[in-house]
């Protein structure tokens, strides 16, 4: 079976999915729409099999259609959602799904009761890296108990006028902890500062504290010196960092952590420091990775590993995360998912 798909939003990453999408054999592209007739004059000379139009009622009412894929900006996301979803077509949404929590349960809601496949660009919960770190966890192979995760998504620009660093870059690494943590967080709280432009933190520091102990914290800046896209997990046998930076050292495992108090040493607590190991991973794009996954979850009628309420969750974190932002960091408590959610 051929999935046939049209992508919305030809300007920044649409132009990327076009290119994934393009080269999976088992998928079909006919469509690219964005507003901009420039834009679709540019790229279509490499996607001459893919129609171009600046209506998206074009890829609504196209009866062959299969799926939307969902590029534009972020307020844009959860109406053109919407929209595809009840015109019967599955959709694919850059993150993050939507700019209200409400909205993105409404998506949820609507593509589970339609039985259509929504999946949201989590790209990092589908890199070789991070799953290579996901079995680790899963598996204990860095202890019976993980401490703490922390990331680190930095950057000199590209500094946006209305959407701060917050909700920018930290529905990465969000995505990829309560992903990592297999558990939605219980309270958050975000501190930040705006020193470009007035009511737009450009620094973001936040903290999840996990039902099970585990904490995770965020490091989100558009001032810094550095490029930094690292995840740092530290477990109570050893400890593992994925530097999205690195070309070959993607996963660094450090064979090190503390050892227990015993009656010898009273209060000190003595370290163990062993081997260093640098697994293999995949080269393959993540990027490529997600479009196929997608394109299997529709062709199979399968659940996405990133579906809607994986998206939701996402967003209620963003959203509570905001609000603790507005109020000089105090934590806020995230509510219990409902009752007969899929969550």
């Amino acid at each position: 079976m051929s999935v046939r798909l049209g992508v919305v939003g030809m300007n920044y990453w649409g132009p990327n999915l076009a290119r994934n999408l393009n080269a999976i054999p088992e998928c079909e592209l006919t469509w690219c729409c964005d507003l901009d007739g420039r834009l679709l004059d540019r790229h279509a000379a490499t996607l001459p099999s893919a129609r171009m139009t600046t209506d998206v009622e074009d890829l609504l009412a196209d009866p062959g259609l299969d799926a939307v894929v969902i590029a534009t900006s972020v307020p844009t996301h959860a109406a053109l959602a919407r929209r595809a979803l009840e015109a019967g077509k599955h959709a694919f949404v850059e993150k993050p799904l939507a700019v209200t929590a409400s909205d993105a349960r409404e998506l949820a809601e609507l593509a589970d009761a339609r039985g259509l496949v929504l999946m949201v660009d989590h790209l990092l919960v589908y890199h070789p890296g991070l799953r290579h770190v996901k079995h680790l966890l899963d598996t204990g192979a860095l202890g019976d108990r993980v401490f703490c995760m922390y990331g680190n998504r930095q950057n000199l620009g590209v500094v946006r006028p209305d959407e701060n660093a917050l909700w920018s870059l930290g529905p990465h690494d969000i995505s990829v902890m309560i992903w990592l943590a297999g558990e939605r967080p219980a309270e958050v709280a975000a501190w930040g500062s705006c020193y470009l432009q007035e009511g737009v933190e450009d620094i973001v520091f936040g903290h999840l504290r996990f039902p099970s102990g585990v904490t995770g914290h965020l490091h989100l800046s558009w001032l810094d010196p550095h490029k930094m896209r690292r995840m740092t997990v530290i477990g109570s046998e050893r400890m593992v960092v994925f530097d999205d930076m690195e070309t070959e050292r993607k996963v660094t495992i450090y064979d090190k952590g503390p050892i227990p108090r015993t009656a010898t040493y009273g209060e000190y607590i003595q370290v163990r420091s062993g081997d260093i190991h640098i697994p293999k991973v995949d080269a393959t794009e993540p990027l490529r990775l997600v479009c196929r996954h997608f394109v299997e979850c529709v062709a199979d009628g399968r659940r996405p590993a990133s579906d809607g309420w994986a998206g939701l969750a996402v967003v209620e974190v963003l959203e509570a995360m905001g609000e603790s932002l507005a109020s000089a960091g105090r934590p806020v408590a995230l509510a219990e998912p409902a009752a007969g959610t899929s969550r």
